[in-house]
């Protein structure tokens, strides 16, 4: 099958995709047979999965989840994947940590209860896991034989991993500047990893050219032409949160923001829960986390735009280094209609938040994950996020594929002889 990439061109071919039903425009609203699709053929908008959602039992519901899998695929129901995608061949990322962080909150001045969601817990320790999951069932059911994607690197580690269990090929596209650890990771598996000279704006422009060539004649690129099947897996961030903290909705969020999808579809999400009544109704507030070196939606934030201007990268938050965000005015009107807000912090702010989470409560996060940190501390100063309130902090990936950012002010505490007179000498007996 053709790697095609517009609604009229992409046959209409019966797939088991679960409880989706379709593809909806987000602008104009049209509505699309299931395929490998991503923009509407009527404005050019983004396409999603629309659903026919379980409503009517929630209780019901509530204990079919409660009774699955510790993974994602507890929340099959209300994902694009076939019923059966449990017994697959798949890495079953999810249900990760959601850490009460007590120790955290008293440094920040939180009183309401803060909690930080590790992600670094998936098997390939980014919440990328999640979102590629999803795109290997869409891949599966349209008959794609190589997974690819342009990728700041957890996302070509992520799908490395998951073609190696699926038995597929993968072809992954990456800036040639990455941090070594991501680059090795998503080599490890024996995908091929192809650096492109430029930004990661660059690689998903050569990726765009890439999926309309006949060489990419059954690839399935997981942030283009199987988009709106990948994004959806972000939906069990917040699927997971409400369930950890006893089938509630937290009330505040703070997401990175990188392409924004994750924000976008953990509201989705929260949406859903409470559609289908498995959460009360009730107001929460999204705030979003950029790095000052590429922050063109908190910008946008500040300045009133509706819109998003792109941006030349210049960050150690690699994993965020998305100039021009496709969800970026999405973001914003959810910031706006949620009571939130969109931030930035400066790479000296990401490190010291980095350390901060790592002292405090023993998570070592990435990069993207002290982006967080360090905007929550920075809108508790500022009084825009109420300390009064349960918060929760994504973590989206693990420190350990990002060394560099912190390596420069971090090491041994002292370098001694081997006795005791040595250790009193250093001040530390």
């Amino acid at each position: 099958m053709s790697a095609l990439t517009t609604a009229d061109q992409s046959p209409a071919v019966t797939v088991d995709l679960g409880p989706a039903v379709a593809l909806s425009c987000r602008e104009c609203g049209e509505r699309f047979p299931l395929s490998p699709s991503f923009a509407c053929t009527s404005c050019f908008g983004p396409l999603e999965i629309a659903y026919d959602l379980p409503t009517g039992d929630p209780e019901g519901l509530r204990r079919r989840i409660e009774a699955g899998p510790k993974s994602i695929w507890r929340y099959a129901p209300l994902l694009p994947v076939p019923a059966d995608v449990a017994d697959k061949p798949n890495l079953a990322p999810g249900f990760t940590q959601l850490v009460k962080a007590d120790r955290l909150a008293a440094e920040l001045g939180v009183t309401g209860g803060l909690h930080v969601k590790d992600d670094s817990g998936n098997p390939t320790h980014s919440f990328k896991d999640r979102v590629v999951a999803n795109a290997v069932e869409a891949a599966r059911a349209f008959g794609f034989t190589t997974l690819s994607c342009s990728s700041t690197g957890n996302l070509a580690g992520a799908i490395g991993a998951a073609a190696a269990r699926a038995g597929l090929r993968s072809c992954v596209f990456i800036p040639h500047d990455l941090e070594q650890g991501k680059v090795i990771m998503a080599a490890v598996y024996g995908g091929d990893v192809v650096a492109i000279e430029g930004t990661y704006d660059d690689v998903n422009r050569f990726c765009s050219e890439l999926i309309g060539d006949p060489i990419g004649e059954g690839w399935g690129f997981v942030n283009v032409n199987l988009r709106p099947y990948y994004a959806e897996g972000s939906k069990t961030l917040a699927y997971e949160i409400c369930e950890q903290l006893g089938w509630r909705l937290p009330d505040q969020i703070v997401i990175p923001i990188a392409s924004g999808s994750q924000l976008t579809k953990i509201d989705k999400g929260f949406k859903e829960l409470i559609e289908t009544g498995l959460v009360e109704d009730r107001p929460y507030r999204i705030f979003g986390a950029q790095a000052e070196g590429c922050s063109p939606v908190s910008r946008a934030w500040r300045e009133g735009h509706d819109v998003v201007r792109p941006v030349r990268p210049d960050t150690i938050a690699k994993s965020l280094a998305i100039g021009n965000p496709a969800d970026g005015p999405y973001v914003l009107d959810i910031a706006r209609r949620t009571g939130g807000a969109v931030e930035d912090v400066t790479d000296a702010e990401i490190v010291d938040a980095i350390k901060l989470l790592a002292r405090t409560e023993g998570i070592f996060t990435e990069t993207a994950g002290g982006v967080t940190l360090g905007v929550t501390r920075k809108l508790i100063e500022a009084g825009t996020l109420d300390p009064t309130l349960t918060t929760v902090v994504v973590n989206t990936g693990d420190g350990l594929k990002t060394l560099d950012a912190v390596a420069p002010t971090t090491g041994p505490t002292a370098t001694i002889r081997p006795n005791l007179d040595a250790f009193r000498e250093a001040g530390l007996a």
